[in-house]
Order: structure tokens, then C-alpha cells, then sequence
């Protein structure tokens, strides 16, 4: 007859002031501090990885992405003590990022695929619908005082000039721009719902 050992946590060899210290080492730029942790956690990212199905490439992916989430969010793990808590978060939700990415990529070597229309073009009738909205936003841009319409065309040039520029060329404080801006905007919108 064999016997089962009850489940005990095990406990990791360090403390939660080490870990914490570490934490506070390596957002300072310790070099040492870091490769400590990364030591001490790797396994357990791996782990977390391989445990979501992943293959050693997108285990891989998910490992480096959490460790660069550390070092981008250093400075704001609440509780540096549990770090282990917060790489392990954070690499499940890499990997279910991973695994989201690679369902929306399907593969096939069907070459009937490829048959029919485009899909990345818009279909027809959505053309015909920004036709008609562009007829409708020139026609409402038609009934905006002259200054308005002037400053309008002005902020949708590409690039559009700065507020420095405009105020120059209209003669208005560069102050009023941006609330004029949205003034002309509101009443564009409204009129645009009404065509």
C-alpha cells in the first residue's frame, strides 16, 4: 500500500525583505539585483508558459515580454515582496495574449481561398455611405461662418499648422482656437445628423 504525502506549499528559500529589497535594488538600475531576480523566477515563467499549451517559441515570447513588463512597471509593483504573484499574473496574461493572437491567424492551404473578392477592400455600399457622409459634412461645412470655415480647413490640413500659425493667418488670439475648434465641431455634428 502506498502512502500519499499530504500537500505542503513549499516555501522558497528566501524572504519576502530580500525579495523586496532585490525589487527596490533592481528598479535603481543594480545590475546584480536583477539578474537575481531573474534567476530566482525564470523557472516559474517558464512554467506558467509551457502550462498554456504554448510551444518553446511562443513560451519564450511570453517569458520575455513579462520580464520587460517588470522592468517597464518597476517602480509601480505595489508589493515588491510578492513578486512572484505579480510575474505570475502577468505572464498569464502574456500567454493568453499568445494564445489569442494565434487563433485569430489561421493558415490554410487552400488556394480557393484566394477566390472571390477582395476582403480587405470596403464592400461597395460602404463606399456609397462615405460618399454620402463627406456630400453631407461639405454641405453643413457650407453653412459655418466664413471665420469658422476658414479655421476648420486650417486644423484638417495634413499637418495641420500649429495654433501659432493660424492665429497669425486668421488674425485671432491663439487662445480662442481650441475653444472655437470645438464650437465648430458641436455645430458641424449636429448638422450633419440633420442631412
Amino acid at each position: 500500500m502506498s502512502r500519499t504525502r499530504p500537500y505542503r506549499r513549499t516555501v522558497p528559500p528566501w524572504s519576502d525583505e530580500e525579495t523586496a529589497g532585490l525589487v527596490h535594488d533592481a528598479a535603481r538600475g543594480n545590475r546584480a539585483a536583477w539578474d537575481t531576480l531573474v534567476q530566482r523566477y525564470v523557472a516559474l515563467l517558464w512554467s506558467i508558459a509551457l502550462r498554456h499549451g504554448l510551444n518553446e517559441s511562443d513560451a519564450a515570447d511570453v517569458v520575455q515580454t513579462t520580464w520587460l513588463r517588470l522592468l517597464e512597471h518597476i517602480d509601480e509593483v505595489r508589493d515588491p515582496a510578492r513578486l512572484a504573484a505579480w510575474l505570475s499574473t502577468t505572464a498569464q496574461r502574456e500567454a493568453l495574449r499568445c494564445i489569442a493572437r494565434g487563433r485569430r491567424l489561421v493558415l490554410s492551404d487552400d488556394t480557393g481561398t484566394f477566390d472571390g473578392p477582395d476582403r480587405l477592400l470596403a464592400p461597395v455600399d460602404e463606399g456609397l455611405l462615405h460618399d454620402e457622409q463627406a456630400a453631407a459634412a461639405r454641405q453643413a461645412l457650407e453653412t459655418l461662418p466664413p471665420a469658422w470655415r476658414s479655421l476648420f480647413t486650417m486644423l484638417t490640413q495634413d499637418p495641420p499648422p500649429s495654433y501659432e500659425e493660424i492665429g497669425a493667418d486668421l488674425g485671432v488670439p491663439v487662445g480662442s482656437i481650441g475653444p472655437t475648434r470645438g464650437r465648430c465641431v458641436r455645430r458641424l455634428r449636429a448638422l450633419v445628423d440633420t442631412y
